[in-house]
């Protein structure tokens, strides 16, 4: 392994990113003339993935980021399967993406979003445990004088098999991290019957820290000499500042600097962020809103609506002659549904802390991809990639917002910058969370389907209209013009294979892209795709005169796994039985993020409009069950989302700007109104499939369709609020 530390070109390095207990500082010391890397205690590293302390306590590094959804608990327990260590001495900490460019991306990819963080990276992290135990192992034969294949290890400790004898892992650290990688051809995986720990719902590892406070968010943390700023954009996207007064406030407690950010924003940095916050709010700010303070959600929807019939769009699934089967069908059915915008709205709003000066730019941040804010740290810095570094926070909460925008860091840096010497908390209030979004995209969907004279499905037109996420986001991405992403559960194959064997089917999207930014949200295009094709099958059912489960069964024979975790919920949920007084059932299914996931939602309606979810059973099939546990916790985090979405959750748009500005005109589900869930964890094997974001996009449909064997009622826009109707 190389010790010198290579240059970087920024502008190769910012091309490059783009296309792809937890420390706050890793600090690795690589020494000149050795081999041995250390992390910042002293303690020597077996290879990137694994650092062992003298104590035993194995420390395993993890590139992927914490938000509550478990990554730092699974992707340790891969590295510990096959290193073989103790897993009550197991720790975790963040590399830095600074020390990752220079020692040549040797973690990977930093990007945690799409239900990723497990399934792009299982077999690599696997490898480095493997790795580190092979060299643990030959470390104390070396010791012994013994050939290595006389030693096995478990449970930390290294025994040699004729003789008895044993060490610790911490005993031979030392000389392991001396000794070569082993040859890649050396290293082999487990079989997953042979698996210890991955499988089991072992506790996490973040829980202590977060039940005691010890936890420190980016909104928490607090450096010598640090200042606060609280910061106002434009809220019209594409608007710019005009003026601003800033003596009108440099005389308030407190305040230090008011500064222009760019041409669309102005800051105030004071002793406290409370300080700060209160002189921006005083501050008189003249804003250039520009052409789109005239977008409106009604002219936003007019422009959505004509692409439902628009003569072009862009063709992803398509079999048969679909105009054909329309035009000959016994029986047509037809409907338009609409979703929203939509807010990630974390607990912890946008936050960054910078510290510049012109030799070096150091910037703290909770972020799901710590690469990308590297990106962001170099390109306003104006600082070569050896200048800088990011050091990673837990989040509190991304669901998205956080993973391809880092807007707040690069504030937090330009704001800095104006100050050299000087760390700069940058944090947004609530309302600038919410008005400066990067938002759900706001979709329609047409359907038609034709029924023959027997009620069979013959064929299905389904065109979208709205929103690219890819076109605003990474247009490099995009085929031909196509945004693949639109379609995620209607693609012909793949992470996102739609469910169903139609003979005739045309699936498209008429592209309609509005100044509101898209941005991607926990579960992303599968939730509106879920709610337009799942409620739209039990349409197809109702005018067939059949049952919703058995139509779809009926399409579903080449589709295995899809009806599998389709018949598990309706077995559990006892479909085909009598549900209890007052109860209705609904289904839904579909795949996501390679997982296949499905639902069968129980609910109770009074008066036409008062809905109590009663129960969810949920089945998915992720192909490997890292912590089932945590799948579990996945799941009904997911319903959370997916229900206050259905329910509440809207970003409507007037004179250019987002009207939702804090939870009262935002609201999310509440604890009295969470259903019984019941997760029917159902790994089949063979493949990995995400676990955070599938199976949200079930949640809904299965309410909807519930809510409709109830009241005979179909709702085909959201929230629910909007029609009067309420959860209890």
């Amino acid at each position: 392994m190389t010790t010198k530390t290579p240059k970087l070109n920024r502008r190769s390095f910012l091309v490059g990113t783009a296309a792809v207990g937890s420390g706050l500082v890793l600090g690795l010391k690589i020494p000149f003339g050795t081999s041995v890397v250390r992390a910042q205690d002293g303690s020597p590293e077996i290879n990137a993935w694994v650092v062992i302390r003298p104590d035993d306590t194995v420390v395993i590094r993890v590139a992927r980021s914490e938000m509550g959804q478990g990554t730092l608990t699974g992707l340790a327990q891969l590295v510990t399967e096959e290193l073989e260590c103790d897993w009550s001495k197991v720790t975790t900490e963040y590399p830095t993406p600074g020390q990752s460019v220079a020692r040549k991306r040797v973690w990977g990819d930093f990007s945690t979003g799409g239900s990723r963080g497990i399934r792009n990276s299982h077999e690599y992290v696997r490898k480095g445990g493997a790795a580190a135990r092979i060299m643990l192992v030959q470390a104390a034969a070396n010791g012994w004088g013994v050939p290595a294949s006389e030693c096995s290890a478990a449970n930390s400790v290294i025994t040699h098999k004729p003789t008895g004898r044993t060490t610790t892992y911490g005993k031979v650290a030392e000389a392991a991290a001396k000794l070569p990688a082993p040859a890649a051809a050396e290293v082999s995986l487990k079989d997953p019957t042979e698996w210890k720990i991955i499988g089991k719902p072992v506790k996490r590892l973040d829980t202590l820290g977060k039940v005691t406070g010890a936890q420190v968010y980016g909104a928490d943390l607090k450096l010598p000499g640090m200042l606060n700023a609280s910061i106002k954009e434009c809220p019209v996207f594409g608007g710019k500042v005009k003026s601003f007064e800033a003596d009108k406030v440099k005389g308030m407690p407190g305040v230090k600097h008011v500064v222009q950010v760019r041409d669309t924003a102005v800051a105030v940095v004071a002793e406290t962020w409370w300080q700060a916050k209160t002189a921006l709010d005083a501050l008189p700010i003249v804003w250039d809103e520009g052409p789109n303070a005239q977008v409106s959600s009604a002219t936003i929807a007019e422009t959505l609506k004509a692409g439902l019939d628009a003569e072009q769009a862009f063709v992803r699934n398509q079999n048969g002659d679909v105009k054909t089967a329309i035009a000959g069908a016994a029986k047509k059915v037809e409907a338009v549904y609409a979703y929203p915008f939509q807010n990630h709205a974390p607990m912890e709003p946008m936050n960054a802390t910078a510290k510049y000066t012109p030799e070096r730019c150091e910037v703290w941040v909770p972020t799901q991809n710590g690469e990308a804010a590297f990106a962001a740290t170099t390109a306003a810095s104006g600082l070569p990639a050896d200048k800088c570094e990011v050091y990673k926070i837990n989040l509190g909460g991304g669901f998205g917002r956080r993973g391809a925008f880092h807007d707040y860091v690069t504030q937090a840096v330009l704001i800095a910058k104006q100050i050299p010497g000087t760390p700069v908390k940058l944090l947004w209030t609530r309302e600038e969370d919410m008005v400066q979004g990067r938002y759900h995209p706001v979709m329609q969907s047409k359907l038609v389907g034709a029924l023959d004279d027997k009620g069979n499905l013959t064929g299905l037109h389904m065109r979208l209209s709205g929103q690219s996420i890819l076109t605003a986001v990474f247009p490099q991405n995009l085929q031909d013009g196509r945004d693949n992403l639109t379609f995620q559960g209607l693609d012909p194959s793949g992470d996102f294979a739609f469910g169903y064997s139609v003979p005739h089917l045309l699936i498209d999207h008429a592209m309609r892209n509005t100044h509101v930014p898209p941005g991607f949200w926990r579960g992303v295009n599968i939730n509106q795709n879920a709610i337009f094709l799942e409620c739209f099958m039990e349409e197809l059912a109702q005018a067939a005169g059949k049952d919703p489960l058995e139509f779809r069964r009926a399409l579903m024979s080449k589709h295995p796994k899809h009806l599998a975790v389709l018949n598990a919920v309706a077995d559990r949920a006892g479909w085909g039985k009598p549900a209890p007084q007052g109860v209705s059932r609904g289904l839904a299914q579909m795949m996501a993020f390679g997982s296949y996931v499905a639902a069968c939602a129980e609910v109770s309606v009074t008066g036409g409009d008062k809905i109590k979810v009663r129960r969810i059973v949920c089945a998915t099939d992720p192909g490997y069950a890292v912590n089932p546990a945590q799948i579990e916790r996945q799941i009904a985090g997911s319903f959370v989302y997916g229900l206050s979405g259905l329910f509440m959750e809207e970003c409507t748009v007037k004179d250019g700007r987002i009207e939702q500005t804090n939870f009262h005109t935002y609201d999310s589900m509440r604890i009295a109104q969470m259903p019984k869930v019941e997760s029917i964890i159902m790994p089949s094997g063979g493949f990995w499939g995400g676990v955070g974001e599938p199976t949200i996009c079930v949640a809904a449909p299965a309410v909807l369709n519930a809510y409709f064997a109830a009241t005979g009622k179909r709702i085909r826009t959201f929230p629910l609020k909007n029609h009067g109707i309420t959860m209890v």
